[in-house]
């Protein structure tokens, strides 16, 4: 009897040790979760919508109430703690997002429902918040451990040791597979050779393949698996389509527009020549330039020793970068210069170290170790060059631009024969448009937007409260403070200082540069960063998922001569890429919003690759490159903007994108307004997108394209046209039902509208706007 119940005891031990075990194990996971959690979805609200007034550094403290800390969260206000962990609808911060009992927050307008969602979870969630630890001293400022962390170097982490090592295909796999392991969590199986070449095709060039493409890297994969994927891969990054995919991405960042947009008036004045900047892009990519010459050229380009013409036109045009940005109308504003000087100090930081330094341009900034002084030691290259806007940035008409790089050796842009071209003006008297014959200087010269140095480069004084006519003391151009680099970059006193500004930027021991352009390339391959906030790796921006696979992802970037297409390689490659993303319910639930990689992510074509996919499937995409832009006008008016636009079969990239009238193709789906740094586009599913699919001009042509293909190619059968239809569009044979109910639909419209071609381009554009043939499994 009592060795039962000593045996019944241990068994009880044993089951309770397994129980707490498990307990724990559940516990850490949901921890993690959580903490990821409020770093992507709670921290970047608060700090952008809430701190403004409800933060230590708030000038004035609104109700008593600190949301910039754990403690304030749960203890201040005057009105008692904001919220009560895990009871959303007694907590008063759900009440204030709600807009609910009086309490209105943010008080100028309420947040979207989707914000207000992920606030109500994660109270239900405990309210994990992350924020303690112990405290850091930069700047005068004191940071809590951890906050810092894209200001600390990048070291090259250890390969972590996992279980299933043969799973495991290159060191990426092996960072996912430990947080994998040690929170016991399921994973998806392989994608199949036919979604994976699909997803590497949109990855790589941003077009779907061709049937006779897919068959024959199906037959290869079967035969030879990894081998095949490489050889695919290889061929991709070989394509001259891989620098319009990915010379688009950056396109983005570089708040690429050919108009200003920005005057406050009806006018537009247009960038004729910065479609040059765009060409460079796309060329800087397919050759690969090292990431760290790309960002050299782009930022001093004017003071890099040429070996030929071309390449200093080359390193001209790269200037553009600079150039491109919005500005408001010289006349109705007095810190014009300081504005400009703004939006580059503003390209170089968040496009470049992922940093916002914009707000320490009137005062330290609040929440990361950038001083004012800071700011004016970066503004100090921008003062000091002077800035080429092509035609838009002249203000005389009777005269030869004089503010305009003269490239020799670029290609000479020629009108028609017979063609006058002409400028809108304003009639003094009614103050109607008018179009006069354009003044005659830009015959045969090549012009490019950029930027050069003046010829008295100077420190920047401090604009007191950000007025450029309220200066304070003289700032020594320089870096930023908390950036620390392993060598001492002396500016020359003779020169605006960019070409060493570049040379600091691409420092193999700059923490920022590397991670940013890592985070990039891997946001653009499984549409999420590792940190979720791409232009913001400050204090306040999300925390990374895999820390160590970011520095392993940097360091090996920079060990590879700053390669884009080796980065890229390394990633598409991976096991961890190459999964499903087909779900479960057990997978969904373990990990909802797949923070630790557990499967692909299905994703959304964006405006470009759907365009470009309707007319590669129809048959009229024409691969050849665009031509210079078609903006002649040195200035229109917003409301004329539209007749700019023309048919075009070449890809999207090479469309006319001017800002605040972009290409009608493409403006329904999340098109950015090109007039800050973008490194990552929205994705909202709108009714006017539906509504553009069914009667869009350009979609009921291309689908009568795509009839007239199908009916040519596949003469006779109807099954078989059928087949050939959803191959070409979704990549695939229909299913016995499929195939059933399109003939079907097929044969009941001929009846109908009496025509063939109406009939089959009825199914096909009923393909063209399915889900399958917009996503990306």
């Amino acid at each position: 009897m009592k060795s039962r119940f000593i045996i019944f005891a241990l068994i009880l031990c044993a089951f309770s040790a397994a129980h707490g075990e498990k307990q724990k194990t559940a516990s850490k996971k949901d921890t993690q979760a959580g903490i990821v959690f409020f770093e992507n979805k709670i921290r970047p609200v608060l700090v952008n919508r809430c701190y403004e007034c409800h933060s230590e550094d708030a000038e004035k403290l609104g109700g008593k109430l600190l949301l910039d800390t754990k403690s304030g969260m749960m203890e201040s206000g005057e009105s008692g703690p904001s919220l009560v962990k895990g009871k959303p609808d007694n907590s008063l911060v759900i009440k204030a997002l709600k807009w609910d009992h009086d309490l209105e927050m943010p008080p100028d307008e309420p947040l979207s429902e989707a914000v207000i969602s992920d606030f109500v979870k994660w109270v239900k969630m405990g309210a994990p918040d992350p924020r303690s630890g112990k405290v850091k001293k930069v700047a005068g400022r004191t940071y809590k451990e951890g906050e810092l962390w894209s200001f600390e170097s990048v070291k090259k982490p250890a390969i972590p040791e996992v279980k299933a090592s043969t799973w495991a295909r290159n060191p990426i796999d092996r960072f996912v597979l430990a947080q994998i392991e040690g929170l016991k969590l399921p994973m998806a199986k392989d994608a199949s050779p036919e979604v994976l070449i699909r997803r590497l095709y949109f990855d790589l060039i941003g077009l779907p393949p061709d049937i006779e493409e897919m068959e024959t890297f199906i037959v290869d994969y079967g035969k030879n698996g990894q081998q095949a994927v490489a050889r695919l891969v290889d061929g991709l990054l070989a394509s001259p389509q891989f620098g319009e995919r990915w010379g688009r991405h950056w396109l983005d960042v570089a708040r690429y527009g050919e108009s200003n947009g920005n005057d406050g008036l009806s006018r537009n004045p247009t960038f004729p020549h910065a479609w040059r900047y765009r060409d460079y892009v796309i060329a800087a990519f397919n050759e690969d330039t090292p990431y760290d010459r790309f960002l050299t050229e782009q930022i001093a380009g004017d003071l890099l020793p040429s070996d030929s013409p071309e390449q200093s036109d080359r390193n001209l045009i790269a200037t553009g970068f600079l150039a491109l940005g919005s500005k408001p109308a010289k006349a109705m504003n007095n810190n014009f210069t300081m504005d400009v000087v703004a939006d580059q100090i503003e390209v170089i930081s968040r496009g470049v170290m992922g940093l916002s330094v914009g707000c320490a341009r009137c005062h330290d900034h609040k929440f990361d170790p950038i001083p004012t002084k800071d700011y004016y030691a970066l503004a100090g290259y921008f003062t000091s060059s002077q800035t080429l806007w092509g035609v838009a940035g002249n203000e005389k008409l009777t005269a030869p631009p004089t503010d305009l790089h003269v490239l020799k050796a670029a290609p000479k842009v020629m009108p028609p024969e017979g063609f006058v071209e002409t400028v809108l003006v304003k009639e003094s008297n009614t103050g109607k448009p008018k179009a006069i014959p354009k003044p005659k200087w830009a015959p045969g010269t090549a012009l490019a937007m950029g930027v050069r140095d003046r010829a008295k480069p100077a420190d920047c004084m401090v604009n007191l409260k950000g007025d450029a006519k309220q200066l304070g003391e003289s700032v020594s151009r320089g870096f930023l403070s908390a950036v620390k680099t392993s060598e001492s970059i002396k500016i020359d006193p003779k020169q605006s200082g960019r070409l060493q500004l570049a040379q600091w930027l691409t420092s193999d021991k700059h923490p920022q540069t590397a991670r940013v352009m890592a985070n990039r390339v891997w946001l653009h391959l499984f549409g999420k960063g590792i940190v979720s906030t791409p232009n913001d790796f400050g204090v306040y921006g999300a925390r990374p998922t895999h820390r160590e696979l970011l520095d392993h992802l940097a360091t090996k970037f920079v060990s590879n001569n700053w390669s884009v297409k080796s980065l890229i390689r390394e990633i598409v490659l991976s096991r961890t890429y190459q999964l499903s993303s087909e779900t479960d319910k057990r997978l969904v639930q373990a990990d909802p919003e797949n923070l630790w990689l557990t499967r692909h992510n299905r994703r959304r074509f964006d405006a470009e690759s759907l365009r470009d996919s309707v007319l590669k499937v129809t048959g009229q995409l024409d691969l050849e490159p665009g031509e210079g832009s078609i903006v002649r006008h040195r200035d229109i008016l917003v409301n004329l903007a539209g007749n700019l636009h023309q048919p075009s079969s070449h890809r999207s990239v090479y469309l006319c994108y001017l800002r605040n009238s972009p290409p009608p193709e493409l403006n329904s789906f999340d098109l950015p307004d090109f007039t800050s740094v973008l490194a990552q586009r929205e994705t909202n599913t709108l009714p006017s997108q539906a509504l553009f699919l069914f009667n869009s001009p350009f979609v009921v042509e291309q689908a009568g394209m795509f009839a007239r293909k199908i009916l040519s190619e596949v003469p006779g059968d109807d099954k078989a046209r059928v087949k050939h239809a959803y191959q070409s569009a979704l990549n695939r044979d229909p299913e016995p039902e499929e195939l059933y109910r399109a003939i079907e639909l097929v044969n009941t419209t001929q009846k109908e509208v009496a025509s063939k071609e109406k009939a089959w381009a009825s199914l096909c554009q009923a393909l063209l706007v399915t889900n399958e043939f917009r996503y990306i499994d």
